[in-house]
């Protein structure tokens, strides 16, 4: 699995919304994404697990 960045532009609830480097818009649960994410947060999916990540 390639790896894949992603930048959250919204929190909505129990819900981030993100959006990767080429556009791409995605929501998923806070749950999933690791503690301390927040709005403007940089993240990183690579082989299924979610990691924040310093610009």
């Amino acid at each position: 699995m390639d790896t894949i960045f992603y930048t959250v532009r919204a929190i909505n609830g129990d819900y981030a919304e993100l959006v990767t480097d080429s556009g791409q818009e995605h929501s998923i649960t806070m749950f999933l994404l690791p503690e301390g994410t927040t709005l403007g947060s940089r993240l990183k999916l690579e082989d299924f697990q979610w990691e924040l990540v310093n610009v």
